[in-house]
């Protein structure tokens, strides 16, 4: 599979498509969910020309929108930006190269991309998001304790296979790895979070009658 990275062949146009996609998708998401979560606002965003250019032609078509609606369209006129650049980007480098088959895809230079301003501006984004939403001191905290929880768990369920359920005990210590590994990447976090808490906390804990300690106090 190594094989077209070290030939230095292009994928598919398919597969070209989704690394421009998903940085669409989650390069405003995140903006979204860093202005939600407080952790970024509109004055650090206006920084951002590309974000700052969309902010202002939503106030200058709607005077009186504020809040979440202006954070609402301007991530929306910011995709459709990107998008429309997308495609005409592509198509205009598709009609220049004309490639008749895959083999002639594979032998082409990259064929889906962003204009040179736009692919400028999208690395803005990307380095602005990395200093100030994904470094962020509360961000870095969930991290360590996402790390922590994930850590907790597969140390405990690849030494004591038995805390699993029945379907996700394996017969061989070699399967059984791959099986801890399976259960805990199918848990939402909230799931993960709650089986931590299930396994380690020990607080409210009730104990059965004959573990209780003397003087029949079991809180």
């Amino acid at each position: 599979m190594g094989e077209g990275f070290l030939s230095r062949k292009q994928p598919s146009l398919e597969a070209q498509i989704c690394n421009p996609a998903d940085e669409i998708a989650y390069n405003n998401h995140d903006v979204d969910d860093g202005l939600r979560a407080g952790l970024i606002t509109l004055e650090q965003l206006a920084e951002l020309d590309l974000f700052a250019r969309h902010m202002a032609e939503v106030r200058r078509a709607y005077p009186e929108l504020g809040g979440r609606h202006l954070v609402h369209e301007t991530v929306r006129r910011l995709i459709n930006t990107l998008v429309c650049d997308l495609i005409e980007t592509t198509a205009g480098r598709l009609s220049r190269q004309s490639p008749a088959s895959l083999d002639e895809v594979h032998a082409a230079p990259p064929l889906v991309a962003f204009s040179d301003d736009l692919r400028a501006a999208q690395r803005h984004v990307k380095r602005f998001l990395r200093t100030h939403l994904y470094e962020h001191y509360q961000a870095m905290r969930m991290a360590s304790k996402a790390r922590r929880i994930v850590g907790d768990l597969f140390a405990a369920f690849a030494s004591d296979p038995r805390l699993l359920p029945p379907q996700y005990q394996a017969a061989s210590a070699g399967d059984q790895v791959r099986k801890v590994a399976d259960y805990i990447a199918g848990m939402t976090d909230r799931y993960a979070i709650k089986e931590h808490r299930r396994l380690f906390a020990i607080d409210g804990v009730k104990l059965p009658p004959a573990l209780a300690p003397a003087g029949g106090q079991n809180k």
